[in-house]
């Protein structure tokens, strides 16, 4: 008897298996569409690869084919020889729009990320992490990366939690942006607290576009950076709001503890530390993207985790917090949680 025949009527399939050992394609696709710019070129209207060809000088053979797997991928329709945008793609991958995300596949899709996810990603799970520091390196130039690419990523966040600051009764006069990378958290805190100063702290190269980016945003003079390791340096005191966003997930709960301390340390009478981060539910299997998102931590990191809400309570207990609070940040992903 096969090893098929006591499935005889069950919903059996290699797609999932196929399409999870071929995966890679849809990164490539992806990267391709986004270097060439094809969604912005096809816009709000139907376009042909012949048009499409015609106007970029690309190969029209290689603009049909590209077009027709971004079709069967979910990122373009096809009426006819026309493509055109999917509503997301209309908003998330054309230049023009100011939701624009396709910068991110700068970092997400860099060699330095592909190698950690697939050079030898059963050693991260024989070895419960990175071999070596990874990202965490110091001075990693792979954040500086980040830092360039990840801001539109980002922002939608940093306006969700910057909307939740500007409710307050007395905004913040003091900020500390730790691990600011693109600086879009404080630079849309200093957008809805006028008087606000903000300290960005990470990697003297990360600082550079921290503060180019605060300087298009017109709020570089509240600016003052703190170049170093966020475990080593003196961060100062006295704030009324310190961010910790997308950062405590990089380190074990030993570490996250150590960072939280230092963040309590810091603050003002009634300051408050706002994380970001992805937070799965107790099963660690939804929701899907939070719960995912550990094993991106297992092949970047030596000891980074997706951590439930419930841990992050007990880091919060440890490091002397009396209150923890924490709500979803739609249409992202992550979940905002304010220690108190």
């Amino acid at each position: 008897m096969s090893s098929m025949d006591g499935l005889a009527g069950a919903d059996v399939s290699p797609a999932l298996v196929v399409d999870g050992m071929f995966a890679y394609r849809k990164t490539a696709a992806l990267k391709a569409a986004i270097e060439l710019e094809l969604f912005t070129m096809i816009g709000g209207v139907g376009r042909t690869a012949k048009s499409l060809a015609a106007e970029s000088g690309y190969a029209e053979r290689g603009l049909r084919i590209l077009s027709d797997f971004l079709v069967v991928s979910g990122f373009l329709t096809k009426n006819g020889e026309d493509y055109a945008l999917t509503p997301s793609s209309q908003v998330f991958l054309d230049r023009r729009s100011p939701a624009y995300m396709g910068a991110a596949i700068d970092f997400l899709a860099s060699p330095e990320m592909v190698s950690l996810f697939l050079d030898d990603p059963a050693a991260s799970v024989r070895n419960g992490g990175a071999v070596g520091l990874a990202n965490v390196a110091p001075d990693n130039p792979v954040w500086v990366r980040f830092a360039r690419a990840m801001g539109a990523f980002t922002g939608g966040s940093a306006q969700a939690l910057a909307s939740e600051v500007a409710g307050w009764p007395k905004p913040p006069a003091k900020v500390l942006d730790v691990a600011a990378g693109p600086g879009a958290f404080g630079i849309e805190i200093a957008k809805v607290a006028s008087s606000a100063r903000i300290v960005a702290l990470d990697w003297k190269p990360v600082l550079a576009v921290t503060e180019q980016n605060a300087g298009n945003a017109g709020v570089a003079a509240r600016f003052s950076f703190v170049p170093g390791s966020a475990f080593d340096v003196d961060w100062g005191e006295e704030y009324d709001l310190v961010l910790l966003p997308n950062f405590l997930h990089h380190f074990d709960i030993d570490g996250c503890v150590t960072l939280l301390k230092k963040a309590r340390a810091s603050l003002a009478p009634g300051g408050r530390v706002a994380v970001v981060e992805f937070v799965p539910n107790d099963d660690r299997v939804s929701p899907e993207f939070p719960a995912a998102f550990a094993w991106v931590m297992l092949a970047t990191t030596p000891r980074g985790d997706a951590y439930t809400e419930r841990e992050l309570a007990d880091m919060a207990r440890l490091a002397g917090f009396r209150a923890v609070v924490a709500k979803p940040l739609p249409p992202s992903p992550a979940s905002l949680i304010f220690f108190e």
